[in-house]
């Protein structure tokens, strides 16, 4: 019901242009396999993702998975991906009060600055997909963009502090039929968002094969997509902030 109301009544409009297809992949938690083996199907294609880190999971050993820690942060940034933030303890942000979540933030932002310093906000992903109303303010002064789910495009007037995206996860027909967003994107051009977790021959329920991940990023770049991260995605639109 509360993301139902964000979408209802966005705290600010940006203009997604349409006049090319945007992809951005992206990865929450972030599990080992999202580094060992997600990374490495984008560079093999030429491109980057946006992998949103909780710091208070970092190196976590979890039923089906494991969570990257700070040495695999740094890896990811050396090798050109964006880090963004997915608050430092992974907790639903309705249950957090406003100065509770605003030292949370802080503690990642101390996390992530200290193996990818940088001087421009950075994006966030909200945990489990679930905002916050009486938040957006405080999210918004602090992020460039907030993503959510929603299973849409962005196009046109867009909500920056509640960004639609398109899981990929399972049951594993159903990651084989998400070429279908892409091949929507390309007829009517916006900014599309895909999230994921781990990638394993055994996923988990939030997750998804590794032939499946590179079948969808294959075929974005085949179909002419333009696949950047999300920092990325928003200065090719013209929305640019400072860099270090």
């Amino acid at each position: 019901m509360e993301n139902r109301l964000i979408r209802a009544v966005p705290r600010e409009i940006m203009q997604v242009p349409t006049r090319e297809p945007i992809v951005s992949f992206t990865f929450d938690d972030v599990p080992a396999s999202a580094l060992d083996i997600g990374a490495a199907i984008l560079e093999a294609h030429g491109v980057r993702g946006t992998f949103y880190i909780a710091g208070g999971l970092a190196g976590n050993v979890e039923p089906g998975r494991s969570l990257i820690d700070r040495a695999g942060c740094g890896e990811l940034a050396a090798r050109g991906h964006e880090l963004g933030c997915h608050s430092f303890s992974h907790r639903d942000l309705r249950h957090l009060d406003g100065g509770a979540l605003a030292a949370d933030l802080a503690r990642n932002a101390a996390y992530l600055d200290a193996v990818d310093p940088r001087a421009s906000r950075r994006n966030f992903a909200y945990p489990y997909n679930s905002g916050s109303f009486g938040k957006r303010t405080m999210l918004g002064q602090s992020f460039r963009t907030c993503r959510a789910a929603g299973e849409g495009i962005n196009r046109g007037a867009t909500d920056p502090a509640f960004l639609r995206a398109v899981e990929i996860r399972q049951p594993q027909q159903h990651v084989l039929g998400l070429a279908r967003w892409i091949d929507a994107l390309v007829a009517d051009p916006g900014w599309l968002i895909f999230f994921t977790h781990d990638l394993s021959p055994q996923p988990t329920p939030y997750g998804c094969t590794p032939p499946s991940f590179h079948l969808l990023v294959a075929y974005a770049v085949a179909r002419g997509c333009q696949v950047l991260t999300v920092d990325a995605a928003l200065d090719r639109m013209g929305l640019r902030e400072a860099r270090p």
